[in-house]
């Protein structure tokens, strides 16, 4: 059984169609990789998916189960957890800090009751060993650390708080090639442990060496949803650049380019 499915899922915004007839499934400890440039309707999947705005028609599963969102808190209570671009963290806060984010262990009985900090930084440090990132200093600020090393805290923290499916937004947009590789690896470390991963992003060249399943959209439609086996990166690149409008591109840049001869 899936961990999540959509089936035929739509939104609308009056008469803008955001999604139209959206399949696809998640799976524990594999990869479901959605592709699709700016404008294709991945914000959009993913503020359904996480709560934030219900889908207008469809089925969206979780274990089998019928859902319809009214929040975040309702996805993160099903284990459903995003990791956004911004990350939502402090950069001024210590990294043990950053990983807990107000629901840190505590010691002693109300009105005496305190952080136990020896607890926390105990814990934050052994789950960010788990993902492969050695912290020697859990307080050093959490700005101190790299963009890949920032995204392997919230995916750290994700999972230590129950999370079944991880959603990942574009987390290597904003990194080099070097960081970018650090995040990639940190998603191959979570599926490893049993997460189904939703990795959002528009560079297939960064999908294909982490997914088991990809998902291309263009213009709020899905352009297929294959298996590793049905298809090979240039075929997902041809999908997710949309082919035809791919080929064409091509026809007048070697036109201008003869033109300036």
């Amino acid at each position: 059984m899936s961990l999540l499915e959509v089936k035929n899922i739509s939104k609308f915004y009056g008469n803008i169609i955001a999604l139209k007839d959206i399949t696809t499934s998640v799976e524990a400890g594999r990869v479901t990789c959605v592709l699709g440039d700016n404008g294709a309707g991945k914000s959009t999947f993913i503020k359904i998916l996480s709560g934030v705005h219900q889908h207008d028609e469809g089925q969206f599963l979780v274990e089998g189960q019928p859902v319809r969102f009214t929040s975040p808190r309702d996805a993160l209570d099903r284990g459903i957890a995003t990791v956004y671009q911004d990350l939502a963290m402090v950069p001024l806060m210590s990294v043990w800090r950053n990983f807990w984010l107000g629901s840190e262990p505590t010691v002693g009985v109300w009105p005496f009751k305190v952080v136990d900090q020896t607890t926390a930084k105990g814990i934050a440090v052994d789950e960010l060993g788990k993902m492969g990132i050695d912290i020697r200093d859990p307080d050093q600020p959490v700005g101190t650390l790299s963009g890949g090393e920032r995204q392997s805290v919230a995916i750290a923290r994700a999972a230590y708080f129950g999370a079944k499916v991880l959603i990942l937004d574009e987390p290597t947009s904003a990194l080099g090639v070097k960081q970018s590789g650090v995040v990639l690896r940190y998603i191959v470390e979570a599926r490893r442990r049993g997460l189904g991963v939703i990795f959002i992003t528009h560079n297939p060249n960064h999908a294909w060496p982490v997914g088991d399943r990809f998902m291309i959209l263009n213009r709020g439609r899905s352009m297929g949803d294959f298996d590793k086996s049905e298809l090979d990166l240039t075929e997902l690149t041809r999908l997710m650049a949309g082919g035809a409008e791919l080929a064409q591109l091509q026809d007048e840049l070697a036109e201008a380019m003869e033109s300036t001869d």
